[in-house]
């Protein structure tokens, strides 16, 4: 796979409480992936973008809510994401430490 492929499967990292947790518990990171990304796809651009060792990745999609605005009513776009798994002893850091 090209590098250009690679970088435009992973959009962002997700980073909540409930991904801190995940990751705590479970070493699972969560990432907002492209629409048409598949698991293969994003296992092969973590671990080539990180170096670490990838043990599973189950995506799915998240339907945009609808919303009203002004009277309109409007819905915020559908997006996917995925929890990847990495092997004991592996981590991702994301940002500088303090």
């Amino acid at each position: 796979m090209s590098n250009e492929r690679l970088l435009s499967v992973l959009i962002a990292p997700r980073i909540s409480e409930k991904t801190a947790r995940i990751q705590a518990d479970h070493n699972q990171y969560v990432f907002e992936v492209a629409t048409m990304a598949t698991k293969q796809d994003v296992k092969a651009a973590v671990e080539t973008l990180f170096k670490v060792k990838v043990e599973g990745v189950q995506v799915l999609n998240v339907k945009g809510k609808t919303k009203g605005f002004r009277g309109r009513s409007g819905k915020r776009a559908d997006w996917r994401k995925a929890y990847v798994t990495l092997a004991d002893g592996q981590s991702i850091e994301f940002g500088a430490q303090g």
